[in-house]
């Protein structure tokens, strides 16, 4: 637990912080320790051992306030004791609880038809900031109390560290199997555009399928990073490999033909990093994780040491821990799929802390920010076209407030090029602001 709490008040304080600046803050409701210290967050009951684990720590809304921001545990007062400034706000029990996802290992009752916390049932959803990174706002404000009492400590730049364009690919194609080339034949009896669209797929080539955007969605992705940087734009095509039983798994992708292998040229030609898109079937049961690896590591040539879950289904701690035992180092799967915003509480990459044994790992969970289907879904927030984008600037622009990184999801099927879905202008729109806006030029201004 002592490892998990100076990485948090580390984290707190920001990456650039030095040792000696962080031995200037402690967790500590001793008296005779706050000498040792400059500053002293004090801690609530929420690691109590009665307390911890129990339907007893969740917070109850409405929250108290200090300094703007909502707290989850502890009081808004700050004192002085003999020198040392003690805050009772515990913002390391407030940050515990939202990067770890404790919330939602101790409601485990809590699940959607696909076995998903949902994130209306959230705290951050129900207390109204599932749209601002908390946790990120209590590092400003740590820093500010820290500067008060004579420690020099830097604000970071205001501006997106690091951009990740991904997509799942769930669906390779949509008319090149037999099957999908059936139906929309049938479907062309009706609508004669499919038809024809079916058998121009069919018989054409890969590249004439509607759901075969990649090529499209590549070029805008490598437009971005060409004017960030390889440093600060990082393309990535997840890749499902596994299930096949279930039917969210379904129609299962066939590695071994042409289109397939068409893909992964593409992939390589163009310097795209290829992750796992470990199945459904493997967020019920996670020993399939090391099999679907393997798997897709045989068919791309490639080491995988990224991750994202079909369906953003991350269940419990065991999905982390058997993505830490075969070798995975990064999982992107963190986001609610029913509402965009912060699901960890805040915008930077960070280390997952198994919330049942309030241990570090090494695994970096990067907060997906934004999905396509979560925007437009009825199921979901199911915003028209403007509304959709005008949340997508407002969370970009958080991000960059904030200095965080930027994980956007895209599936290639989203962005067909038809009349009934807005996803292919919306993405292209939001491409063309990263591109022109002022989130580009921010790093040479400062």
């Amino acid at each position: 637990m002592i490892d998990s709490i100076q990485y948090i008040v580390g984290f707190l304080l920001g990456e650039d912080v030095s040792e000696e600046i962080l031995s200037q803050v402690g967790y500590t409701n001793d008296p005779k320790e706050y000498h040792r210290y400059k500053l002293v967050i004090k801690p609530s009951n929420f690691f109590n051992t009665e307390i911890y684990g129990t339907l007893k720590s969740i917070p109850t809304i409405p929250l108290q306030i200090w300094e703007e921001a909502p707290i989850l545990f502890g009081s808004p007062t700050v004192e002085e004791v003999d020198g040392t400034r003690i805050l009772h706000a515990d913002l390391v029990a407030s940050t515990f609880f939202l990067i770890s996802r404790y919330e939602e290992i101790v409601k485990d009752d809590v699940r959607d038809v696909h076995g998903r916390f949902p994130g209306t049932e959230s705290l951050p959803y129900k207390a109204g900031f599932i749209d601002s990174p908390l946790v990120d706002e209590y590092s400003k404000l740590l820093r500010i109390q820290l500067r008060e009492t004579g420690c020099e400590v830097q604000e970071p730049p205001k501006q997106i560290r690091k951009i990740y364009l991904t997509h799942d690919v769930d669906q390779l194609s949509h008319y090149r199997s037999l099957r999908g080339f059936m139906g929309g034949i049938l479907r062309g009896l009706r609508w004669p555009k499919e038809g024809n669209t079916a058998i121009k797929s069919y018989f054409g080539g890969l590249r004439n399928d509607p759901w075969y955007t990649m090529p499209w969605l590549i070029k805008l992705d490598n437009s971005v990073r060409q004017v960030l940087g390889n440093d600060r734009c990082e393309p990535i095509v997840f890749i499902k490999v596994g299930g096949g039983s279930r039917k969210e798994d379904k129609p299962f992708i066939t590695h071994h033909i042409q289109d397939f292998q068409s893909l992964l040229n593409l992939l390589r030609k163009k310097n795209i990093i290829i992750g796992l898109h470990s199945s459904y079937e493997a967020g019920i049961n996670p020993g399939r994780i090391a099999d679907e690896k393997k798997h897709l590591e045989r068919v791309s040539k490639r080491t995988t040491t990224y991750n994202r879950h079909h369906y953003l289904d991350t269940r419990e701690p065991q999905d982390m821990q058997t993505l830490i035992d075969v070798g995975i180092t990064d999982d992107f799967t963190l986001g609610y799929a029913d509402v965009a915003g912060f699901r960890l509480g805040t915008c930077r990459p960070v280390k997952w802390i198994n919330p049942n044994t309030r241990h570090l790992t090494p695994l970096t969970l990067h907060p997906l920010t934004i999905m396509d289907s979560t925007l437009s879904d009825k199921r979901y927030m199911y915003m028209n076209s403007h509304d959709a984008y005008e949340y997508c600037i407002r969370l970009i622009n958080m991000v960059e407030s904030w200095n965080g990184e930027l994980v956007l999801l895209w599936h290639n099927t989203s962005v067909e090029d038809i009349p009934q879905s807005y996803h292919r202008k919306l993405y292209q729109d939001i491409i063309k602001y990263l591109k022109t806006s002022k989130l580009v030029d921010s790093e040479e201004e400062e």
